[in-house]
């Protein structure tokens, strides 16, 4: 794994976890009963931060397909079309 990439893994992860304890965080906020609209703002927050970390997961991939084109034109041709897909998804 190259340096580059293993930078990226490593905020990637460091995302995820912050996601995670965002999610901890309003399981909490349910237990307690707490105000609606806070929940909402706080799930809300959560899924802003998944978009975040999915388009960053996107942009490395089609990153890849640029910098490791594979030798046969037709598969790299699949894999960025995969990587379009995957934008127009979001």
């Amino acid at each position: 794994m190259s340096k580059e990439k293993a930078t990226c893994s490593k905020q990637l992860i460091n995302r995820l976890k912050r996601a995670e304890g965002q999610v901890r965080g309003i399981q909490r906020m349910i237990e307690e009963d707490q105000d609606c609209l806070a929940v909402v703002t706080q799930l809300s927050a959560v899924r802003s931060s998944i978009d975040r970390i999915m388009g960053l997961v996107i942009a490395e991939n089609m990153k890849d397909c640029y910098l490791n084109p594979v030798e046969n034109e037709l598969e790299q041709q699949k894999r960025l079309e995969k990587a379009i897909e995957m934008v127009i998804k979001k």
